[in-house]
């Protein structure tokens, strides 16, 4: 089986290259080893690791945008094993998803390797794009542009406390949002919300460094989770993201929660988007947001 490192020298303002240098000095296997240069060339690099048409374990070294592409490009093959080694901000994706924390584990799998057949979302418009963890619209997104914007998410990976960077935009943007209204096609009914915070739809578990926003989810179930957040005062939407990381928020009357394979958002006002954490511009008010279950699967190295 072939060994490749995808590295990304920015991810955790640059404390993923730093994990790399310390790493490859452990690791005494053949490999191959690529430096992203740009968002977008993780993708690329998968996408010609895929036309080999070669078992391969690809491991990557970056955040959950990083593991996005590479799971995002490795839909549909069955030669490509994924796992990562989390050197990002949040790092979502390792909550749920394979990943390694030393090369001798590397070495234990390539024994016997195992691969686990895992879905992956896929939202769009005129562009359709995938997304390993999770994919939402309202507050969850404005905060997500605040952080990735900002000068504060810099600084506190520079001292190991990037994950306080989202928890402070939460704050931050508590009193500038304007909530939304919200309706969601699912399976021929239709649901109407108001006052709108946000809707988060989930592949997996968490999202936001930590957040078990969707608790029930599971990787390889064929569906997809969506929750909605409405009709909350603004010191009350502090308590329930108070009891988001123990994922007890969905005993909140407020929160709401649907499981499907396929739906729709509409909203009544421009609202941003966010794919994974990363900015995927803005829902507008007059064209509906359609989610669903991707045909392609991606298989990540069972450890």
């Amino acid at each position: 089986m072939d060994i490749v490192f995808i590295i990304n020298p920015t991810a955790g303002n640059g404390a993923a290259l730093k994990k790399w240098r310390k790493f490859s000095g452990t690791v005494d296997f053949p490999h191959e080893q690529f430096v992203t240069r740009s968002s977008g060339h993780a993708f690329q690099l998968v996408d010609q690791l895929k036309r080999r048409e070669r078992e391969t374990l690809v491991v990557g070294f970056g955040g959950d945008g990083t593991m996005r592409e590479i799971a995002a490009a490795a839909a549909g093959s069955r030669q490509l094993f994924i796992a990562s080694v989390p050197a990002g901000s949040g790092n979502d994706f390792a909550r749920t998803f394979s990943c390694f924390s030393a090369a001798q584990e590397i070495s234990g799998f390539l024994a016997s390797p195992k691969g686990k057949l895992t879905d992956i979302g896929q939202v769009g418009v005129e562009i359709e794009q995938l997304f390993a963890s999770s994919s939402g619209i309202g507050f969850d997104a404005a905060v997500a542009h605040a952080v990735n914007r900002s000068r504060v998410k810099y600084w506190l990976n520079k001292v190991g406390l990037g994950k306080l960077a989202y928890l402070i935009f939460v704050v931050i943007t508590l009193f500038t949002f304007k909530k939304f209204r919200l309706t969601v096609e699912l399976d021929g009914a239709v649901h109407h919300f108001e006052d709108v915070w946000l809707a988060t739809v989930s592949n997996q578990p968490y999202f936001g460094g930590g957040m078990k926003i969707s608790p029930h989810s599971s990787v390889d179930d064929g569906q997809l989770e969506v929750t909605v957040v409405h009709r909350l005062s603004r010191l009350k939407l502090l308590a329930v993201f108070g009891t988001v990381f123990s994922g007890s928020h969905t005993k909140f009357p407020e929160v709401v929660q649907f499981s499907g394979k396929h739906f729709s958002f509409a909203v009544d006002r421009p609202v941003p988007r966010h794919v994974d954490g990363d900015e995927a511009g803005i829902t507008d008010a007059q064209k509906k947001v359609n989610f669903r279950v991707s045909a392609k699967q991606w298989r990540q190295a069972k450890l």
